[in-house]
């Protein structure tokens, strides 16, 4: 297979995706080695640089096709979405916690929030935004959560790195409040 062959043939399966496609599942259809796959991601981002409606997204491991946010409108008129999901204000709470302090468990959360957070933590892992890392070795073992490559596709992210910076919030008078290193 040709480069171009490659590239056509990776655009196609994304395309047909609609989801996000491991790099790794890729290099296993197009029989090519890790290696061999730059020129392929190059030949992509190219083919959707600026000025075109679709755009390729990178999460951690994985590749999507997308539409670009400034179309949102234009699509949503053509296309009439049957029901808007929306995060109430407790669940996205919750999970900024969860995306800057991961992997977290709940009661940690709990703790940062000073409300009970349990009902907000299974909506997110219900929706797929958060999911179980593992378990804290401690009495108990709690359950460890952290984000999802949903989450960084629904917040158009292509990594934890790009979140924005948390800055302290100036309360009454002089304190600040304190987010514990986040």
């Amino acid at each position: 297979m040709t480069l171009e062959e490659q590239i056509s043939a990776a655009e196609a399966v994304l395309f047909a995706s609609g989801e996000p496609v491991r790099i790794d599942a890729l290099l296993q259809a197009l029989e090519i080695a890790p290696e061999e796959f730059e020129p392929v991601l190059r030949g992509l981002a190219l083919r959707y640089g600026e000025g075109r409606g679709v755009r390729l997204m990178r999460y951690e491991e994985s590749l999507q096709l997308c539409t670009r946010p400034q179309y949102r409108e234009i699509l949503e008129k053509v296309l009439q979405p049957v029901r808007k999901q929306t995060l109430t204000q407790a669940a996205l709470e919750t999970l900024a916690v969860v995306a800057y302090r991961q992997p977290i468990t709940r009661m940690e959360v709990e703790q940062i929030r000073g409300v009970q957070c349990d009902r907000a933590m299974a909506t997110l892992v219900h929706w797929g935004l958060i999911e179980e890392r593992g378990r804290r070795e401690t009495v108990g073992r709690p359950i460890l959560y952290g984000t999802t490559e949903k989450f960084l596709q629904h917040f158009a992210l292509s990594s934890l790195e790009e979140l924005p910076k948390l800055m302290p919030v100036e309360t009454q008078g002089d304190d600040l409040i304190d987010f514990g290193g986040v």
